[in-house]
Formats: structure tokens, sequence, C-alpha cells
């Protein structure tokens, strides 16, 4: 099974990029904080040759989907994903020393 994070747009370029005027795309977010974008999403596929799990972009228009890379861009604009860099309000001193633990809290 396949996990999917819906994707959200938080400033009006990001609407504008898609294709909704510059005027429009302000006053919706002037209206909201985040936007959702119904017909583009997250998707996480298991790539066979590999043995692991692949995210990509995709989107919907019409009937047809268009499947890319997810870039690290799209990651920031997705709901309940893991920040790619770690979290923002973890030191890189606490970060650093959290990798360094192995299995059952033993340090390797």
């Amino acid at each position: 099974m396949s996990q999917k994070y819906p994707l959200f747009a938080d400033r009006a370029e990001q609407l504008h990029q898609r294709g909704i005027s510059r005027q429009k795309a302000l006053m919706l977010m002037a209206k909201k904080t985040a936007i959702s974008l119904d017909c583009e999403w997250l998707e996480a596929f298991w790539c066979e040759q590999c043995n692991e799990s692949k995210w990509y972009h995709v989107k919907k228009q019409a009937c047809i989907y268009h499947v890319s890379v997810a870039s690290p861009e799209l990651w920031r604009q997705a709901v309940g994903v893991i920040h790619l860099e770690g979290n923002p309000s973890v030191g890189e001193f606490t970060r650093r020393h959290a990798r360094k633990v192995g299995y059952n809290g033993k340090d390797l």
C-alpha cells in the first residue's frame, strides 16, 4: 500500500505557478493561510529494483496523471511529512548525537 500526502499552497506565487491569476491568488491567500491543492499530492511507490520506496509528485489534470520526482520545495508544501533536513527546532548538536545512538539506545 502506498502513502499519500496532500499538498497545500501557503504563498500566492504557488497558486500563480499553477495557472491562477496573480490577483485571484492574492485574494485567496488573504482569506486563508493555506489553500488545499486537490489535484496534487506526494505519493510513495515501491521500487522492486531498488527495494525501497521512492517519493513522487502526482498531479491529475482531467483524466491524465503527471508523475515526477518529489522536490524539496514540494515536501515543504505537504502536510504530515518529515522535514528532509530534520526537525528545524532541533539543534545540530542534538541531531548529531541522536545519529550516534544505535538499536535499543546503545551507542554504536
